[in-house]
Formats: C-alpha cells, sequence, structure tokens
C-alpha cells in the first residue's frame, strides 16, 4: 500500500513521516513515536483511553486517521506537563486520588486540560459533557470529579 507524507507538530516537536492512510493517529503517536502514555482499549471511540488534543480539542485517536493530522497541533498526556512542572489537572489527580489502575488516566486528563484550556470555569454539566466519553472500570468516578473539582477550583483561585 502507498505511503502518504505526514508533519505532526507533537508536544512542540515536529514530525515528517510517512504513513500509510489507513494508520490511526494512535497507532502512530504509539508505534512511531514511542510515545505510550496514550492507551489504545477500545479501538472504537467508546472508552476516552486513547484521548489526545488536536489543535486543542479533545478526539479520540484511535478513530483519527494520522493523514486528517497533517499540519496540525497534538498533545498528548507526555506534553501536558512542562518545564518541570505537572499540569494542574494531573496535579489534582494525584492529590485527590484520581488515579486508580492508571489505564484510563491519561484520556481523563487530556479530556478535562482540553476543556479547561477553552473554559477555564467550567459548570458542572460542562464538566460532565466533557469527559462523557471517558470511561473508568476501576472507580465510582467520585475522586476523579474531586481532583478536576479542585483543578478548576485552583484556576480560579490563580486568576
Amino acid at each position: 500500500m502507498s505511503q502518504l507524507p505526514i508533519q505532526l507538530n507533537v508536544n512542540g516537536q515536529e514530525y515528517f513521516m510517512e504513513v500509510e492512510p489507513h494508520r490511526t493517529l494512535l497507532e502512530v503517536l504509539r508505534e512511531d513515536l514511542a510515545l505510550t502514555g496514550t492507551k489504545s482499549n477500545c479501538q472504537e471511540g467508546e472508552c476516552g483511553a486513547c484521548t489526545v488534543m488536536v489543535d486543542d480539542r479533545a478526539v479520540n485517536s484511535c478513530l483519527f486517521l494520522a493523514v486528517r493530522a497533517h499540519g496540525k497541533r497534538i498533545m498528548t498526556i507526555e506534553g501536558l506537563a512542562g518545564q518541570g512542572k505537572l499540569h494542574p489537572v494531573q496535579e489534582a489527580f494525584i492529590r485527590y486520588g484520581g488515579v486508580q489502575c492508571g489505564y484510563c488516566t491519561p484520556g481523563f486528563i487530556v479530556s478535562a486540560a482540553a476543556l479547561l484550556a477553552t473554559h477555564p470555569r467550567p459548570t458542572g454539566e460542562e464538566l460532565t459533557r466533557a469527559l462523557a466519553g471517558n470511561i473508568c472500570r476501576c472507580t465510582g468516578y467520585v475522586n476523579i470529579r474531586r481532583a478536576l473539582r479542585a483543578a478548576i477550583e485552583a484556576g480560579r483561585n490563580a486568576t
């Protein structure tokens, strides 16, 4: 099968590569760029474990073709922390026990970070909507929601 040239900006770094048209962004991130923080799970866009940001929008990378990402900015869980400091959502997940087995955690964190990037003061309903595509099989979501409310409150207090 023929390959197509693409340019990706992943976590602030430029990559030039050739990919087969059917490959997903998830496959390219994990297999070609060794960014394994983004998890592969359902492969149907149902669980949110593979969530990344594409141009500041949360997307299921298991359904997003890599060729569609050409020329776009992609942020993975590995890119959220900057200059030796965790993203506020990452800090809140640690502090408030939002992490269980950790498999769904990157997707939740990236989804929440995408929401906060566009809506720094989301309502409870906006938060619920933003996380509707993320599933955790280990917890009742109590600590995840507590961590996210703390991250939102910390953002409010910082402004």
